[in-house]
C-alpha cells in the first residue's frame, strides 16, 4: 500500500505550528499535516505562558519582533472577537521603582510610540494609583494595548479552522528520523513514516534538533529557562488590578517579575527565569541527561553564563528562597506577604543561542529548498502568532510553490 504523500509537513502543534498551518490553508489547495509529538495541541510553550496579549512595547522598531507583535496583536484581538474566545484589552502599567529605572521607562516609551502604540500615558508617583492603587513607584507608563488571553484556546481554534480547510492533525507522532529523497522527504515517527514534499519546522523546544535532523545547522543551541509563577490567595487578588510590570534589565531577555491577572481567573505572580535542566522540564528536580550535556557542553553558554553569572545566581536564589521572590515582588506591590503566595506554574522558553554567547533576541527562520526551519519564536510569538503563521506562509509559498 503506497503512503499517503502530503504537499506539506509541520512539525509542532503550538501556537505557531497552528497558526501557519491556517494560514496555508486558507490560501492553498494543498494537503497539509501537522506533527505533534504530545498527545495534546499547545502542550509546551504556548499552554505554559502568561496569556498576556503583548503591545509591542520592549521591541527594537524595525525588527520582526516589533512588526508581528503590532500586527499580530490587533489580528488577535479580531481574531477572539470573530471566533468567540474570552479576551480582556486590560492595559498594563510598567512602573520605575528606582531612580536608575527611569531613563529606561523614557527608552521604552520612544520605542512604544516608534511601534505604534497610542494612549500610552507617562505617570507620577501617585498617578499610578488611579490604575493600580496598591503599587509604590516613583514614575511608571501605562499601555492600554496590552491583553490577556487563553492561548490553548487560541491554538485550538487555529487547528480547528485549518482542519476546515482539509489539514490533518496526528498527534503523538514524534519525529525521531529523516530521510531524503529525489522527490519527497520521509519524516520517521514514533506511529510511522510520514511522507511529504515540504517540511516546515516549528518545533520550539526542540527547533535546532529538529533542523540538524534534517542535515540543516541552525547556527545557534536552545537553552531551556524554566519561569516559575506563585498564585496569590483568593483574600489578596484585591491588590492587583490588571497587569503589573517592573522595568526591565535591558541587558537580559527576560522581563522580570510581575503580576497578571488571568483570563480565567486569578493572579499570577513571577516568573523568575532560572536554567533548566530538561527543555520540557516544568519542576526543579526535572531532569535530562542529553538536555544538560546539550547546554553544559556547548560554548556559547558559558561565555553567556560569565557575562550574566550574577543576575543567574540571584533567579536560582529565587528559585528556591520564597522570601526572596517575595521582596521582588515587594517592590511593586509592597503589601504583599510571604504567606499571600502559593505555588503556581511553570513554563519553559526555548532561548536561542549563538556559538559566542549572544542571545537571539528576534525571530529567526532558516530556509533551504524544500524546508522552513523556525529557529527563534520567543515571547511575543504567541501574541504575534496570526502575523507570524502569515509571514512563513508567504515564505512557504514562495519557497515550495514558486
Amino acid at each position: 500500500m503506497t503512503s499517503k504523500m502530503y504537499d506539506v509537513a509541520i512539525i509542532g502543534g503550538g501556537i505557531v505550528g497552528t497558526a501557519t498551518a491556517m494560514a496555508l490553508t486558507r490560501k492553498h489547495n494543498i494537503s497539509l499535516v501537522i506533527l505533534e509529538a504530545e498527545e495534546q495541541l499547545a502542550a509546551h510553550q504556548t499552554g505554559n505562558n502568561s496569556g498576556v496579549i503583548h503591545s509591542g512595547l520592549y521591541y527594537k522598531p524595525g525588527g520582526l519582533k516589533a512588526k508581528n507583535c503590532t500586527q499580530g496583536r490587533e489580528l488577535l484581538y479580531q481574531f477572539c472577537e470573530e471566533h468567540g474566545i474570552a479576551y480582556e484589552r486590560c492595559g498594563k502599567v510598567v512602573v520605575a521603582t528606582r531612580q536608575e529605572q527611569i531613563p529606561i521607562l523614557e527608552e521604552l516609551e520612544k520605542r512604544g510610540t516608534a511601534n505604534g502604540l497610542t494612549g500610552m500615558k507617562r505617570l507620577k508617583g501617585e498617578e499610578i494609583k488611579e490604575y493600580e492603587p496598591h503599587v509604590e513607584g516613583l514614575e511608571g507608563l501605562w499601555i492600554p494595548q496590552t491583553g490577556i488571553v487563553d492561548y490553548i484556546q487560541v491554538t485550538r481554534k487555529f487547528a480547528e479552522i485549518a482542519q476546515q480547510h482539509g489539514a490533518e492533525v496526528k498527534l503523538g507522532h514524534r519525529v525521531v528520523g529523516f530521510q531524503k529523497k529525489k522527490d519527497e522527504l520521509i519524516l520517521e515517527t514514533t506511529k510511522g513514516a510520514i511522507h511529504t514534499r515540504n517540511l516546515i519546522n516549528c518545533a520550539g523546544l526542540q527547533s535546532d534538533r529538529i533542523a540538524k535532523l534534517c542535515g540543516v545547522d541552525p547556527g545557534l543551541r536552545i537553552v531551556p529557562f524554566r519561569g516559575e509563577y506563585y498564585k496569590l490567595i483568593p483574600e489578596k487578588e484585591y491588590l492587583v488590578k490588571n497587569l503589573i510590570y517592573p522595568v526591565p534589565d535591558p541587558q537580559f531577555p527576560f522581563l522580570g517579575v510581575h503580576f497578571t491577572r488571568r483570563i480565567e481567573g486569578g493572579i499570577e505572580a513571577g516568573p523568575n527565569a532560572v536554567l533548566a535542566f530538561k527543555r520540557e522540564g516544568y519542576t526543579k528536580t526535572s531532569f535530562s541527561l542529553r538536555d544538560t550535556l546539550d547546554t553544559f557542553l556547548y560554548p556559547g553558554f558559558w561565555k553567556l553564563a560569565g557575562k550574566y553569572m550574577k543576575t543567574g545566581l540571584g533567579e536560582f536564589y529565587r528559585s528556591f528562597v520564597k522570601s526572596a521572590f517575595t521582596r521582588a515582588l515587594q517592590e511593586l506591590v509592597p503589601e504583599v506577604q510571604k504567606d499571600d503566595l502559593v505555588p503556581g506554574g511553570a513554563g519553559v522558553r526555548a532561548q536561542a543561542l549563538k556559538h559566542d554567547g549572544a542571545l537571539v533576541d528576534d525571530f529567526c527562520i532558516e530556509e533551504v529548498p524544500h524546508m522552513v526551519h523556525v529557529l527563534n519564536a520567543p515571547s511575543p510569538a504567541a501574541t504575534a502568532s496570526i502575523a507570524i503563521g502569515n509571514t512563513i506562509a508567504d515564505i512557504a509559498r514562495v519557497t515550495f510553490f514558486d
